[in-house]
């Protein structure tokens, strides 16, 4: 791996810890204005101090990232279907190289879809952009994306598409938490980080599955709406950090939110006296 390769790996993935909080905020190039990333500078301005990365389009790059602030960014590179069509896995590539390098990027991100009647042009994707990522020292990062059909987060399918994706040479690998998630991660040569998928249910519930995937092999998590969605999505991520970073038990992590999630009450108390 060459020194560009390398250093860009290394803004996203600490050194120090060998670990990653992602903050995924491209939801809305299939979605739309998701709940709570209708006006994404707004939600993302406050979350960035405490990211190491963050996943958004070159659209809201331009419009809602101010170039002044260094928090990395993964740049989404795939799309071409919204959730108006059924079958969300009909994607091609959507930004270049050339302008991922342009724009100063530390990586791009792109689906694969396994087991769905595209699933040879999202790998065939995928195989492009790492030729191109190789060339201009450009990590890539595969996402296993499932599309609607959620019952297929289980580690059989999950460790056959994380393998294909790092056979065809994905530097990074994001796929989702699921039971048995040692397989995925024992049988996947690269990186894993894991998502959050929908909302949960609780606070508590986000905490368990960071830590679970941190224990079972994954080096880090990169979360959406379970963070932004909440509402005290700073100490949300703080609380998450504390895991990824700190080596934090989910009880201790509980207890950094609720320390945050004071100071916001009374932060917001203060500002509306």
């Amino acid at each position: 791996m060459d020194w560009g390769m390398s250093n860009r790996l290394s803004r996203m993935i600490k050194p120090k810890t060998g670990r990653s909080v992602m903050l995924a905020a491209d939801h809305g190039y299939f979605m739309g204005p998701t709940r709570r990333l209708e006006n994404p500078r707004k939600m993302l301005e406050p979350l960035l101090p405490y990211a190491d990365t963050v996943a958004v389009t070159r659209g809201i790059l331009r419009t809602s990232i101010d170039p002044r602030w260094d928090t990395p960014i993964l740049l989404r590179v795939s799309g071409g279907a919204s959730i108006l069509k059924e079958d969300l896995s009909d994607e091609e590539i959507t930004t270049s190289m050339k302008e991922a390098v342009r724009l100063n990027v530390s990586a791009v991100a792109i689906s694969i879809f396994v087991g769905t009647n595209h699933e040879k042009q999202s790998l065939i994707n995928l195989s492009k952009l790492v030729n191109e990522g190789e060339e201009n020292g450009m990590p890539v990062m595969a996402i296993t994306a499932v599309g609607k059909e959620l019952e297929k987060r289980d580690a059989k399918y999950l460790s056959l598409s994380c393998r294909l994706a790092a056979e065809i040479g994905a530097h990074v690998v994001k796929t989702y938490y699921c039971e048995n998630f040692r397989k995925v991660a024992d049988g996947t040569p690269v990186p894993l980080v894991v998502a959050g998928g929908p909302k949960l249910d609780t606070e508590l519930d986000v905490f368990n599955l960071v830590y679970n995937a941190l224990q079972e092999g994954a080096v880090g998590v990169d979360m959406g709406r379970n963070i932004w969605q909440n509402d005290n999505p700073v100490a949300m991520i703080k609380a998450i950090r504390s895991i990824v970073h700190e080596k934090a038990t989910v009880k201790e992590a509980q207890d950094v939110f609720l320390e945050n999630k004071g100071k916001s009450a009374e932060k917001a108390t203060i500002h509306g006296a």
